[in-house]
C-alpha cells in the first residue's frame, strides 16, 4: 500500500473541494409544503445499502427547491445519517439530480479529478470505517454524528486509475445483488397474484359461487379442517429439567421455525423421558402448522413439517387424516389468510393476540378435487424453488461482495492486473 494515501474525509474536502453540509433545518421546510410528486427530499430513514428508496420518498415544488437551493444534491453527493444508524448513507444518482439533503443528513460532496465518489462512499461502507464512526458518535441512546467528526473519519486512497477498477467491480456486484433482489420482488407480487386467482377461480374455468370464504369454483366443497385434520397444539418441557433435553434426539420445534414454510430439520430436540412425561403430542410428517400467539409476523404464520416431530405451545398442528386434502394445497391456502387469522387474534383487544385449537378446528378450508389441488400446490412450489434459488443466489453475491470489500480497502487483494473499464461515462 505504499502508492495509497491515508487522509481524512476533511482533508480531502479541503484538498478536492469536497464539501460537507447539513440539510435544511424543519423551520426551513414546513409539513404543508410536501406533496406526492416534485423534487424528492432525502432523510435517513430513506437510506439502505448506499442506496435511496424511491417509494417512499416525500417531494417539495420546483418553487420551494429553488428557495433551498443550496441543499439540491447532483449525482456522487453522498448523504451520510446524522443520528440513529450511524455509518448509513447513500450516494446520489443521476435520476435523482436536484433532490434535497432533508433534515438529519449531511451532504458531503467529492467533485475533484483526483478522487471517485463511488470508491469513497464504498471505502465508508467498510466494517473498520463504520466502527470508527460509532467509537466517535455522541450519545447513547441515540447516537449523532457532527461534522466535525464526519471530517476526521480517515481515508485509504489509492491511486485514480485503481480507485475506478475498485469502484467498477463492487458496482458490478452490487448490480447483480440489486437484479436478484428484483426477481425476488417480482416472483413474490406474482405469487400473490396468483393466490387471488387460483383460490377464486380455480384452474377449470368453472363458475363461481358464493362461499362463506368469498368466491369459489363451483365444484369446490368448503369443510371445516376440523374434519380433515386432528388439531391440537404441543408445550415446552422445563428447561431445567435437564433430563428432557440432555442427549435429546427427538425433534422439538419453536414458533420461530414456522419462517421456514418447509420445515426438514429441527434446532432442539426433547428426550423420551421429555416426551412421555411432558405428554407431547408427536406430529406426522405433512402436518400443518399454525403459529397461534407470535411478535412481530410470527403470528397466523403457517408452514408444513417434512419431519415427525414435536412442537411447543405457541405452535398449533393439523394432521392430516382424509384423503380429500393435500397438505401442501391447504398450506397454500393457509398464507392468503394470513391477514384474516392475525385480524381475528387481535379481535378481542389483546395487544398480544392469539388464536385457539377450537377456532382453528372450524376454519373454512376450500376443497376441490385432488388433481386440481396437486396442479395448484404443484404451480406454487415452482415459484417458490425458483424465489429460494434466488435468494440463496443473492445471498452469495452479498458475501462476494463482503469480501472484496474487505479485500479491496486493505488492499489485500489489487486490481493492477484486471482489465476492466468502467461503464462509459462514469466517474466510478
Amino acid at each position: 500500500m505504499s502508492d495509497w494515501r491515508r487522509i481524512t474525509l476533511g482533508d480531502l474536502a479541503k484538498v478536492n473541494g469536497c464539501t460537507i453540509q447539513t440539510g435544511p433545518f424543519g423551520s426551513q421546510l414546513h409539513k404543508h409544503e410536501y406533496q406526492a410528486e416534485g423534487i424528492g427530499v432525502v432523510n435517513p430513514t430513506h437510506m439502505a445499502d448506499r442506496r435511496i428508496s424511491h417509494a417512499s420518498i416525500p417531494c417539495v415544488s420546483a418553487e420551494v427547491a429553488a428557495r433551498l437551493s443550496k441543499h439540491q444534491v447532483r449525482p456522487g453527493d453522498l448523504l451520510f445519517a446524522r443520528r440513529g444508524e450511524i455509518g448509513r448513507h447513500a450516494i446520489i444518482t443521476e435520476s435523482e439530480r436536484g433532490w434535497l439533503c432533508g433534515t438529519g443528513c449531511f451532504l458531503v460532496r467529492v467533485d475533484s479529478p483526483e478522487s471517485v465518489p463511488t470508491y469513497v462512499s464504498f471505502y465508508l461502507s467498510t466494517d473498520e470505517s463504520v466502527e470508527w464512526l460509532n467509537r466517535h458518535a455522541a450519545g447513547v441512546v441515540m447516537p449523532n454524528l457532527s461534522n466535525t467528526v464526519l471530517q476526521r473519519v480517515p481515508v485509504a486512497l489509492p491511486p485514480l486509475p485503481e480507485q475506478k477498477k475498485i469502484a467498477h467491480i463492487l458496482s458490478t456486484v452490487q448490480r447483480a445483488i440489486e437484479a436478484q433482489e428484483r426477481i425476488i420482488q417480482t416472483t413474490t407480487e406474482l405469487k400473490m397474484a396468483l393466490m387471488h386467482k387460483l383460490f377464486t377461480e380455480g384452474l377449470r374455468n368453472e363458475p363461481q359461487k358464493q362461499t362463506e370464504i368469498g368466491l369459489l369454483p363451483e365444484s369446490w366443497e368448503v369443510v371445516e379442517l376440523g374434519s380433515l385434520a386432528k388439531v391440537g397444539n404441543g408445550s415446552t418441557p422445563k428447561r431445567a429439567n435437564e433430563a428432557y433435553w440432555e442427549g435429546g434426539t427427538i425433534p422439538w420445534l419453536n414458533s420461530t421455525k414456522i419462517h421456514d414454510r418447509f420445515i426438514t430439520e429441527a434446532d432442539q430436540f426433547v428426550t423420551p423421558q421429555a416426551v412421555k412425561e411432558c405428554h407431547l403430542p408427536r406430529v406426522a410428517p405433512n402436518s400443518l402448522l399454525i403459529a397461534i400467539t407470535g411478535q412481530g409476523k410470527t403470528l397466523g404464520n403457517s408452514a408444513i413439517t417434512r419431519i415427525e416431530t414435536c412442537i411447543n405451545q405457541h405452535l398449533a398442528y393439523a394432521q392430516f387424516h382424509s384423503a380429500k386434502i393435500v397438505p401442501d394445497f391447504a398450506l397454500w391456502f393457509m398464507q392468503t389468510r394470513y391477514d384474516c387469522l392475525r385480524a381475528i387474534a387481535h379481535g378481542g383487544g389483546s395487544t398480544k393476540g392469539a388464536l385457539t385449537c377450537g377456532f382453528l378446528k372450524t376454519l373454512p378450508i376450500p376443497v376441490p378435487s385432488r388433481p386440481e389441488q396437486e396442479e395448484i400446490a404443484t404451480t406454487f412450489q415452482r415459484l417458490e424453488d425458483k424465489q429460494d434459488f434466488t435468494v440463496r443466489k443473492q445471498a452469495a453475491l452479498q458475501d462476494l461482495f463482503r469480501t472484496l470489500l474487505h479485500e479491496l480497502m486493505t488492499a489485500k487483494t489489487r486490481v493492477h492486473d484486471l482489465q476492466l473499464t468502467p461503464a462509459k461515462g462514469s466517474r466510478g
